[in-house]
């Protein structure tokens, strides 16, 4: 009678206390050593904490069914341990249990989260061994799984070799190739869905977006604005943000503005996107204005938020506001800076010409400059001849840091130079040409006639 009300109980637990309960219910009526009513407990149990699933699970008198073995896995693969994942799909085996369709694609998402791509090669072969190469959502995790772990070539291996493919599919192969910034790799595949007459979704067409944004292409961008209007596909949040950052990126603010104004829905990186957009394009004061909007609309600005906007303040000069952004960042939200926070920070003081301070910033910074702040605060030196204030530590730890970067040893020289170091200057020059490294000279996508050279 008791078991029968017990499916019920389990739907309805929220919180810990009642998990505890229910387990001691079990253990007083000796429903622990029901196969099905253990499993729907532990299932149910997972929602709420997996570690007291875990503990559960770990003391059953037997060996539990494969639904009890998932109902775990799939919790870890999205958990902040997905390795657990994959060590409890290891235990799976040794207890001679034979996994499953629903398995696979849980364990294979735990191994794209760790980057485990030998693991998750081992999995591909056990998939193949049992006959599951046939299932679709089985091939779509692992296609997806390859990607996340920067091996495309597997990924697109497993696209080909499927006998049957949908929209997911072509979604995940599209976002793999954009993921390892692959995009004219994605824009082809785009290219053969439509030829198969496949209707991308809104996965497909925000991924799409990416591309066409990191490419430039304002043209493709556009066609697929054009197809999301024919088609009555709706704006969600990951579309409509999507679109507006490629009409940003590709120069067209207005268009931008427009796509912002026009979603019914934002989260916190619409607004984001939209406010490094504005800074970007020399908008300083509509991206201020529309910082505070956003704290007027009760939304947290968040670490990339803050990074947003000081880096519009350091482009822009505006010295008493990056110090107060900053300020209200670490004392008023307790958000600790980061090394781009103190980057933007140092480029801030360093273009305004107040080198004294940005070194000041520099020494008393809790984690130590990675090479972007080293060379942004010497070429502030060097162009505003300031010299005196150079620590000689900073130019060696520069070549520390990143000792195979040729416009390191330029630079570095170059403020030597300045400081009437010719001595070092020219060794610098020297270890530089012994080495056979060079400034490589700055380069990227243009689009001419709808092609990208």
């Amino acid at each position: 009678m008791i078991s029968r009300h017990l499916g019920s109980i389990f739907q309805r637990s929220k919180i810990t206390n009642h998990l505890l309960q229910i387990h001691s219910l079990i253990l007083k009526t000796a429903l622990d050593r029901d196969p099905l009513c253990i499993s729907e407990y532990i299932a149910s149990a997972c929602l709420i904490s997996i570690e007291i699933a875990k503990f559960i699970f770990d003391r059953l008198p037997s060996s539990p069914p494969l639904f009890t073995w998932n109902s775990l896995i799939r919790e870890y693969a999205k958990s902040q341990h997905p390795i657990e994942a994959v060590k409890l799909f290891a235990d799976l085996r040794r207890a001679g249990v034979k996994p499953g369709n629903f398995t696979y694609p849980f364990v294979l998402k735990a191994c794209g989260r760790c980057c485990m791509v030998g693991e998750g090669g081992t999995i591909h072969s056990l998939i193949l061994k049992n006959g599951f190469d046939s299932d679709r959502y089985i091939g779509n995790t692992l296609l997806r799984m390859y990607a996340a772990c920067g091996a495309i070539g597997f990924s697109r291996q497993v696209f080909d070799e499927m006998t049957e493919r949908d929209v997911v599919s072509w979604s995940s192969m599209i976002a793999g190739y954009v993921a390892c910034n692959s995009m004219l790799d994605a824009l082809t595949v785009f290219q053969h869905m439509k030829l198969e007459n496949v209707k991308p979704n809104s996965v497909t067409l925000v991924s799409l977006l990416s591309a066409c944004t990191h490419l430039g292409t304002l043209s493709t961008g556009e066609s697929i604005h054009s197809y999301i209007i024919v088609n009555n596909i709706g704006f969600d949040v990951a579309l409509g943000t999507a679109l507006l950052e490629m009409y940003s990126k590709c120069g067209h603010i207005e268009k931008a503005l427009k796509i912002f104004g026009s979603m019914n829905e934002k989260n916190l990186q619409s607004w984001t996107v939209m406010i490094s957009s504005l800074a970007n394009h020399g908008r300083r004061e509509d991206a201020i204005a529309l910082f505070s909007q956003l704290e007027q609309m009760g939304l947290k600005p968040d670490s990339l938020s803050f990074s947003c906007i000081l880096c519009a303040c350091s482009h822009l000069g505006l010295v008493n506001e990056g110090r107060c952004y900053f300020d209200r960042m670490v004392n008023v939200y307790k958000i600790r800076p980061t090394m781009e926070h103190y980057g933007c920070m140092v480029d801030l003081f360093g273009r305004a010409g107040m080198v004294d301070e940005a070194y000041e910033l520099i020494k008393n910074m809790p984690i130590k400059p990675n090479s972007v702040i080293l060379r942004s605060f010497m070429g502030s030196c060097r162009n505003h001849g300031r010299v005196l204030c150079v620590d000689g530590n900073l130019n060696k730890l520069l070549l520390e840091v990143e000792p195979d970067l040729g416009a390191n040893y330029v630079l570095t020289a170059n403020v030597s130079a300045i400081s009437g170091c010719w001595d070092d200057a020219a060794y610098l020059r020297v270890t530089m040409k012994g080495k056979g490294l060079k400034k490589v000279p700055g380069r990227s996508w243009v689009e001419v006639n709808d092609e990208i050279t």
